[in-house]
């Protein structure tokens, strides 16, 4: 396991949010970042917006289209994190789109991770296929692994598979289809995770479902080690004035439902 794992182990009921860089303001990173740390997050998942991002929601590629008009470039973002690496203690996952690191060089975007101690990256749109006959010892050489998402229709040799592959954590996605009451679990989501608590993973599991709040934060936590949230909390910064009370206000509602 990598030091992100480790992480993820030792803090029971682990919170890591999601946000688009230089979202919801121009130079706004580096604020976000912090007042999220400052807050108790536990994990940071920093979004890397693309002009044509088909596979997230309306509120993240909505995030996604203000962060480009902001003028966003991925130089701008390795600037603002080396900025601030020696203020953040928490690890950092960057979040993105295979063409975006294809367009910026696979092996230079590696180097960057490497000097920024990132060692985590999650690229939904690299299988695992093309990940380990093209990539892996790529990656390996520069000590950054590569998160896999398994969704209730992920089928058992691919999970093998990732389970193989990894060496950071695994992203328990669950279908917006199969999404509860607020607060609440589905029977079918339950079933599903309850099946992922019993497979023998060598890494940590984070559950992404469109989380929104104290109860439905607590409730996932009992299937996994932790929580991703994005949407929830894009929309609670997005026409805010007071960017560090909004993000500490959103994560404590999370964490301790206050």
């Amino acid at each position: 396991m990598n030091k992100t794992a480790q992480y993820i182990k030792s803090n029971k009921d682990s919170l890591s949010v999601y946000f688009t860089a230089e979202y919801p303001t121009k130079g706004s990173t580096k604020e976000v970042i912090l007042a999220l740390q400052e807050s108790g997050a536990n994990l940071i998942e920093v979004g890397i917006p693309f002009s044509d991002p088909l596979a997230d929601g309306p509120v993240i590629q909505k995030s996604s289209k203000q962060a480009l008009e902001n003028g966003f470039t991925l130089e701008q973002l390795f600037s603002d994190l080396e900025d601030i690496k020696s203020e953040v203690k928490i690890p950092l996952v960057l979040m993105g789109y295979f063409n975006t690191l294809l367009a910026y060089g696979v092996e230079n975007f590696l180097k960057k991770c490497k000097s920024l101690n990132i060692d985590s990256v999650i690229f939904p749109d690299l299988p695992a296929v093309v990940y380990e006959k093209n990539y892996q010892k790529l990656f390996k050489k520069y000590g950054v692994s590569l998160v896999f998402l398994i969704t209730p229709q992920t089928s058992n040799e691919r999970i093998e598979m990732i389970n193989n592959l990894s060496d950071a954590f695994i992203y328990i996605v669950a279908d917006n289809s199969i999404t509860g009451k607020k607060g609440e679990l589905s029977t079918a989501q339950m079933d599903y995770f309850k099946r992922m608590k019993a497979y023998d993973f060598k890494v940590p599991l984070m559950i992404g479902f469109g989380i929104s709040d104290y109860q439905s934060f607590k409730n996932a936590c009992e299937y996994a080690n932790g929580v991703i949230i994005g949407s929830a909390f894009i929309q609670s910064i997005a026409n805010s004035n007071h960017i560090k009370q909004s993000v500490h206000d959103f994560v404590t509602s999370i964490k301790w439902g206050k």
